[in-house]
């Protein structure tokens, strides 16, 4: 009934707004006449040309009814329909409920329209209707409230500037657009104005709310033992006389907007404190990542218990960066921290800057982003095509690893340094608890990460260790279908091309306070936490719950390679073969035309899979659903001609409709696959066994008829170091080394388990 009634209220909205024309006559329009000078003129101007614009816009132009009403209800805000847009903004809001949880969607533009309205009915300037539009609404709000909405309110001007004077640079020489570039240009004008108008008086309104709600602190500066500085924000519930329990992000993306961070905790109840990395911010010292947090944040933590709005209990909790920084203080556990909330939490050396001992380029631009100032060079980290240029360029010039910055053009010191710790050495132990630390952690934690985030290998990892060093620990995962920047705030509806479940939304900050209360407060724990280990089924649209993650399958199916083929694939038995034989790779490490190991999930689901480039085995089709549940693991039994071989592993499911899901992957050195902190080389024309588990966690429910897919490959692309097997440090080697091609024999008694729920 909710949908009937959401799609009846699209009907009226569309009978009340447009008048709708064949969709099979190409409509064009008159470029209009504007002039950058003259803003009161182009505004009249995209008023009436988006008014003739929106006579021919109809459903028929949309992919969906969403983003019908989406574009709907800008262009008719910009002709000046208020009402028909308020309507339309309506039923927008409706169709998108099921993943809109945080604040109001568009709420700007629903303040924007009617402070519109009021300047029209009264007279009075749009500054004078805005402010008073503003507060009506906010005065009503809550802190949370006005928290989950006031981003909507503090975009930054210059993306919308920045697409306006391209689109009017488009429109030099044009006699006419056609409707889907009139649109465009309506819709680019739309965000430009609003936000200029609007951005500079809601950041004075809102600061005006924060004098009413907050006592804030943003030049706090907190001296440490051997006499660095770090800066921290402090935000306190206004008039708040009681001691609380402190919220603590500690994170090296040092930025103002980072007092909306301390603002929330402090509207959750908490004293909110952001504290950054020594030499960011206002701090005056040499930037740093990594190296000193096992120390600095405990003093952080220290100085807090010191003040007098203390109760000298601290939690922790944050994303990425900030996850490793809150297991970072736990290596010498203060006793004031009582838990912590990691999310994607990374590890230096084992998710990043490499991947199972292979140093991989996703991030090589992030040590720029973090030190090039004291705050965060967001220049340089959003410019994805001069890095894919740079790998490229790398990659085909055949030149050591280590040179891949003189390639690019600008130093770059802290891959040096970490170029000279290839093996997690103790430069990688100092920085997280290593072994027997994890058995001090006593707290309790809260873990969450996705099956597609880059570095859940590094949340999985502080899990397994935490449990095999403390059994008792306790410590919950919450796992589903998100990416890293997913599992840090609200999963997107569609990720890398796969709708999520319905059942799979979660709010990450919110679930973070809930948590919060449970420990601090007393409250119940979040009802989403059944158990330790909390997974979403992907295809099953249902959570699980599992004491451990090895409690998450019934069996471990052993699969075994196969010479004979099943169509355009080897057959992926799981019967142990009785006679051993193998399958030979050959791969020229110096030939550029051509590239390895396709194994990053982007699209999550593909029509076409190419796996020409490395060995693909297919299972028989499942008689019966079935889910994998959790990581897969193996031996791999290979015999190469050279010292060492990056190896990549690739898990589809097969859709009865031919199309590939990809389920997990694998990447990694065969030297330090039995010890990461030792190279261990293979001997040339020995059958060796590489173990790998390092994998990525998944949980999905499989179709009958469905069938797996493993791809087996060597490691050779643009996107991370190239081992050429030589036995020297892989990031000296070139292509010089190469000599003869890389002949890989993979035998048939190699062993790939996939964790399964029958």
């Amino acid at each position: 009934m909710k949908t009937l009634h959401i799609y009846l209220q699209l009907v009226q909205v569309l009978c009340i707004s447009l008048l709708t024309v064949s969709s099979g006559i190409t409509q064009s329009f008159v470029c209009p006449n504007i002039s950058l000078s003259d803003t009161l003129t182009t505004g009249k101007i995209m008023a009436d040309f988006s008014r003739n614009v929106l006579l021919h816009y109809t459903s028929q132009q949309a992919t969906n009814p969403s983003d019908y009403l989406n574009t709907a209800f800008r262009l008719q805000m910009l002709a000046g329909e208020y009402k028909q847009a308020l309507q339309s903004l309506k039923a927008c809001r409706q169709l998108a409920t099921t993943r809109w949880t945080i604040g109001t969607l568009y709420l700007q533009y629903e303040v924007y329209t009617y402070s519109q309205m009021q300047q029209s009915q009264t007279k009075q300037s749009f500054t004078d209707a805005f402010t008073q539009t503003f507060r009506q609404y906010v005065e009503a709000m809550d802190n949370q409230t006005l928290l989950l909405n006031e981003s909507a309110f503090l975009n930054d001007i210059q993306p919308f500037e920045r697409d306006w004077q391209q689109e009017l640079t488009q429109l030099k020489g044009r006699d006419s657009l056609s409707l889907t570039e009139s649109v465009r240009l309506c819709k680019s004008y739309f965000l430009y104005e609003v936000h200029r108008q609007i951005i500079p008086l809601a950041r004075k309104l809102l600061k005006e709310q924060d004098d009413k709600r907050y006592d804030i602190q943003d030049d706090v500066l907190i001296p440490t033992k051997d006499g660095a500085r770090l800066w921290a924000i402090v935000a306190r519930p206004k008039n708040s006389t009681e001691p609380k329990p402190t919220a603590l992000a500690y994170t090296i993306y040092a930025d103002m907007r980072n007092i909306t961070q301390a603002k929330n905790a402090a509207a959750h109840g908490y004293i909110g404190v952001v504290a950054h990395t020594r030499g960011k911010g206002l701090s005056t010292d040499a930037i740093v990542p990594y190296e000193m947090e096992s120390k600095d944040v405990n003093e952080v933590i220290d100085w807090i218990t010191r003040q007098p709005w203390s109760n000298k209990e601290v939690g922790m909790y944050g994303g990425s960066y900030n996850g490793f920084a809150q297991w970072a203080a736990a290596k010498h556990l203060h006793p004031a921290l009582k838990t912590i909330v990691p999310y994607a939490a990374a590890i230096p050396g084992q998710g990043l800057p490499m991947e199972n001992n292979v140093f991989i380029n996703a991030n090589y631009g992030w040590a720029f982003h973090v030190t090039n100032n004291k705050y965060m060079d967001n220049t340089i980290y959003t410019t994805p095509q001069r890095w894919r240029k740079m790998m490229n360029s790398w990659y085909e010039s055949g030149k050591p690893y280590n040179k891949i910055d003189s390639i690019e053009g600008q130093p770059n010191p802290w891959l040096q340094k970490w170029l000279l710790h290839p093996a997690f050495d103790a430069y990688w132990q100092n920085m997280v608890p290593y072994q027997k630390d994890f058995s001090g952690i006593t707290i309790p934690v809260l873990s969450i990460t996705g099956y597609y985030d880059d570095g859940q290998i590094s949340a999985l990892h502080y899990l397994k260790e935490h449990y095999k060093y403390n059994p008792h620990a306790e410590h919950y995962l919450l796992i589903g279908p998100y990416d890293h920047v997913g599992s840090q705030r609200q999963g997107a509806a569609v990720l890398r091309g796969y709708a999520i479940d319905s059942v799979a939304y979660i709010n990450t900050p919110e679930l973070t306070f809930q948590w919060m209360d449970y420990i601090f407060y007393h409250k119940p724990k979040p009802a989403i936490l059944k158990d330790k280990i909390n997974y979403e089924v992907m295809g099953a649209n249902e959570w699980r719950h599992a004491p451990s993650i090895k409690k998450i399958h019934n069996t471990l199916q052993s699969f075994y390679l196969s010479t004979e083929k099943a169509g355009d694939y080897y057959r992926l038995t799981t019967q142990k073969p009785a006679k051993i034989e193998f399958l030979t790779q050959t791969i020229d490490m110096a030939d550029r035309s051509t590239s390895h190991n396709d194994y990053y999930p982007d699209p999550i689901i593909r029509k076409e899979l190419d796996a020409s480039d490395g060995l693909a085995f297919i299972s028989e089709p499942f008689t019966e659903p079935v889910s994998v549940d959790g990581t897969f693991s193996g031996n791999l039994k290979i015999s190469i001609n050279k010292k060492d071989v990056d190896v990549g592993i690739v898990l589809y499911e097969v859709l009865p409709s031919g199309e590939f899901f990809h389920l997990s992957y694998y990447l990694g050195r065969a030297s330090y696959a039995r010890d990461m902190s030792k190279r261990q080389l293979l001997k040339p024309g020995k059958i060796e066994s590489v173990p790998f588990e390092r994998t990525r966690m998944v949980s999905r429910q499989l179709r009958k008829e469905s069938r797996l897919l493993v791809i087996l490959n060597v490691n050779k692309n643009p996107f991370a170091q190239i081992n050429y097997g030589t036995g020297k440090d892989v990031s000296q080697e070139d292509i010089r080394d190469a000599k003869e091609p890389l002949q890989i024999r993979w035998y048939t008694d190699s062993m790939i388990q996939i964790p399964m729920r029958k």
